[in-house]
Parts: structure tokens; sequence; C-alpha cells
């Protein structure tokens, strides 16, 4: 039976058109008689209303990442005569499970720092997910670490989660390398995280991804993720490759993370 979803009260402020960053971007919601005022990236207070992430993301502001990302994950595996339903996923950032319920996949493994996020993805999509771990990634240690990967991993995911601060650039360097080699990855990042005056840790390392030999890109594409709160477009980049071998220590060394 499909989800009832509560409808929120929620409004965006006036500003002029690109004065907010978006990773300063916040919006106003009205509740028992207040209003909150809360950044796109509060997720835990978002995460705890039911609804809220769905109605604020994906109906005003129309982002349209997780669908593009399976859409074109599934058109590269088909390419390669590889069946999504035989891989078994490991979704980094897995929120609320919107990627998750999309990959029909043998296993779909779920993590996230959020604890708030795994609570949400139970009461909103308790199928989504095989088993939900919630930690820190960029700390990744045994015995966690030995259980994650006793699951065969062969295929990352992770969307609309990179490059603002939510995902480490350790902790997305160790859920890449909990992949088994010769399996697949998808992610996607915003359009000025590949300019070459961008030398922040994570655009430094998807550049050595891109030129290295330690993933093989099938496919990289600009498209529209979703708009701003003034109605601009805003753009991301998607990869789909495979990954040949572990991203060496030396390279987060030389970022900066050791």
């Amino acid at each position: 039976m499909a989800m009832v979803r509560q409808v929120h009260n929620i409004s965006f402020p006036i500003s002029e058109p690109g004065a907010l960053a978006q990773d300063q971007s916040y919006f106003l919601l009205k509740e028992d008689g207040r209003e909150l005022r809360l950044r796109f990236h509060d997720y835990d207070a978002i995460y705890d209303r039911p609804g809220l992430y769905e109605q604020l993301f994906y109906q005003r502001l129309r982002c349209a990442s997780p669908r593009k990302a399976r859409d074109l994950l599934a058109k590269v595996l088909q390419e390669n005569r590889i069946e999504l339903s035989e891989l078994r996923v490991l979704d980094l950032g897995a929120g609320n499970g919107m990627v998750g319920e999309l990959l029909d996949a043998a296993r779909v493994i779920g993590v996230d720092i959020s604890e708030s996020a795994r609570q949400a993805c139970e009461r909103d999509r308790p199928d989504a997910y095989d088993a939900y771990y919630v930690t820190d990634m960029s700390r990744l240690q045994e015995p966690l670490a030995g259980e994650m990967k006793s699951w065969q991993l062969d295929l990352l995911t992770c969307i609309a989660a990179l490059g603002f601060g939510d995902i480490p650039v350790r902790a997305f360097a160790n859920a890449f390398n909990l992949i088994r080699n010769d399996g697949w990855v998808v992610f996607n990042i915003k359009e000025t995280f590949l300019q070459e005056g961008d030398r922040t840790g994570f655009s430094m390392l998807v550049k050595h991804l891109l030129v290295s030999d330690t993933l093989e890109v099938h496919h990289l594409e600009r498209y529209r993720h979703r708009i701003s709160i003034d109605g601009r477009a805003l753009f991301y980049y998607v990869l789909v490759g495979r990954k040949h071998s572990d991203i060496p220590a030396g390279v987060m060394s030389s970022l900066g993370h050791d």
C-alpha cells in the first residue's frame, strides 16, 4: 500500500539570484505556529519529518539525480552484458533510501553517518536495503570493515552526497576500496569540482581517478541535478566506471588525508 506523506508548509527566502551558495541555502518551515529556518544540509531535522526530504528536494527543487544515475548505470551495464540483478551494491550516503529503492540488485547495503537517516529509511522505505550501517566511513575499522567486505560488494553508488563536506574524501576512498576489483562505481559531483582551479580534496581525488588506472570511465555526462531556490539550474556530472584497483594510501597522503 502506498505511503501517505504529510504535506509540509515550506517556503524559500527572498534573496538576490545566486546570493546564497549551494551549501548555504536554507528554507523556512512553518509548523505548530512556529517558523523554523533549516539549512538544506540540516539532514537530521529534515529526516525526522516524514516526507519533508522528498517534498523539498524532489517536488519543489526537482532533483533528478537518483533516477538519472540509475538509468545511466543500467545503460552501461547492459552495454557490458552485466545484469544489475546479479550485483551486490554498497550505497554510500544512503539517507532515507531514495537510491536504494531504485536498485533491483541481488543485495543492496546502505551506509550513512546519520542515525536519523537510518530511522527515516526504516520508517519510509523498510525494504530498500538488506542491511543498513550507521558509521563514520572515514574511520572504518575492524571488525565492521570485515563484515562489510563479507557482502562481496561489486557496485558502489554515491548520489547527491559528495563535495560539500557531507562525505569526507577518506570516507569515499574507504567505500571505494570495499568494492572488488572489476566491480562498478557510479557517483555524481557538482560541475565546478572538475574545473582546473578547484583544488579541494575531493576534486583532486576525482581528477586522479579520471587519469589513473584505478578507475576505467565508461560514461561521464553533465546534466541538470536540480534547480536552486531562485530557479537557476544546478548542473552536476554523473560518472559510471569500472574499478581496476584500490585507491592507494599514497594518493590519500598526497591529498592530506593520511
